[in-house]
């Protein structure tokens, strides 16, 4: 690391064996944090996230983001001679990442009981849409299924249109997240308690319901099903989005009875502020109408910015809905280190997303953007043993 600290995950060693996001994503959070990642690819072009969203020549944006930190090895896994080298790097591996269809890396004789038996330590992250087992397994899925199967996307919207996404691959980053706190977890139990690895089986569509607080208990003990209800947060007043005079959004939570109060002394409501029957959130759900046009009455005769001073000044929890030309000119983000500036191969500065969580005594960092396809496979290999002639032989024959 560039940081005179020494990272958390350092001497840890990740075998990367996924494309596209739930797999890469989590193994760029181990790799952000000291982990030696090793990213197997396709030979013929590689992850399909080096070709996403908008590109800098013929290389994804995205791509230098979720690739940091990896080294970018390439492996035929479906031939024999490429499946001989992922065991390999799994022999040598704390963890391997991966999220192909279950039973995809047991045909490739690369599976849990394959690698395990060579190496016991092992651990084994394993995501994909509906899990390992149950009558769903074989079928394909992608976060947008799991945010659908998860409940999530039932909630989200307003109730009178279709239900919605948000703009970003939400169900894969849950699950990789969860991928990456049971990788730790495991890789605490066998170093503490057991000695041997594990298998942590993340579903896309469960990672996406263990987000959603009280569905079940709500639906099973008073048989209420949540709906869609907007911008709004159900049986939480008052929180929403509000539009102010020029034109612009301000969102307000000011749920706490603490918070309701000050905030409606703020804005000339006195009347509300005092309302005993408003003291708690349960006395102001059946008024949350009322309350949303008395706080869009104030906001919508101010323009943002005296919107947010004057709640700034009640201590009212608000905040203005950033765009990402507000995000990079932000003095709390750059205050913070979340705006990095790196160097695209052509010598461009470019900015990418700063590392997350904050550690103090053992940060992550940026040690380098995402490696061109294959930019590791031969000083891996020679680590591995193969010669330069024989790599040039499995280069000519395609494995790699």
């Amino acid at each position: 690391m560039s940081a005179a600290k020494t990272p958390p995950l350092k001497g840890i060693k990740v075998l990367e064996l996924g494309t596209l996001i739930a797999a890469p994503f989590a193994s760029r959070i181990l790799a952000e944090f000291g982990a030696e990642v090793v990213k197997v690819e396709a030979p013929d072009g590689g992850d399909q996230l080096r070709q996403w969203r908008k590109m800098y020549g013929d290389t994804s944006l995205w791509w230098y983001a979720q690739a940091r930190n990896k080294k970018s090895v390439t492996v035929n896994l479906r031939v024999a001679e490429g499946q001989e080298i992922a065991r390999k790097l799994a022999a040598q591996a704390d963890i391997v990442v991966e999220n192909f269809r279950p039973g995809a890396l047991e045909k490739w004789n690369i599976g849990w009981n394959a690698l395990s038996r060579i190496n016991p330590r092992l651990i084994m992250v394993r995501l994909s849409g509906f899990g390992q087992t149950g009558p769903y397994r074989d079928r394909p899925g992608f976060g947008v299924i799991g945010e659908a199967m998860g409940g999530m996307r039932y909630v989200t919207g307003y109730e009178d249109r279709p239900p919605v996404r948000l703009g970003i691959s939400i169900g894969d980053s849950i699950a990789a997240l969860y991928g990456v706190i049971g990788a730790l977890m495991a890789l605490h139990h066998r170093d503490a308690v057991s000695g041997r690895g594990q298998v942590i089986d993340v579903a896309l569509y469960e990672a996406v319901f263990g987000m959603m607080e009280s569905l079940v208990p709500e639906f099973d003990a008073l048989g209420f099903i949540r709906e869609r209800a907007g911008n709004a947060l159900p049986g939480i007043v008052p929180s929403n989005t509000y539009p102010t005079r020029d034109g612009k959004f301000v969102i307000i939570g000011a749920n706490n009875d603490a918070i309701f109060k000050r905030m409606m002394s703020a804005i000339g409501r006195a009347d509300l502020a005092n309302d005993p029957a408003l003291a708690t959130n349960a006395g102001r759900v059946p008024r949350t109408a009322e309350l949303d046009r008395a706080i869009a009455d104030w906001t919508k005769t101010h323009d943002l910015d005296a919107v947010l001073a004057a709640l700034e000044k009640a201590q009212v929890p608000s905040g203005k809905v950033y765009s990402v030309a507000d995000i990079v000119g932000d003095e709390h983000y750059l205050a913070r280190g979340m705006i990095e500036e790196h160097t695209l191969p052509d010598g461009k500065k470019f900015k990418l997303p700063g590392i997350v969580p904050k550690l103090s005594e053992s940060p992550g960092a940026t040690e380098w953007i995402g490696p061109k396809l294959g930019e590791h496979t031969a000083e891996i290999l020679s680590v591995l043993g193969y010669s330069e002639a024989q790599q040039q032989e499995l280069k000519r024959r395609g494995v790699i």
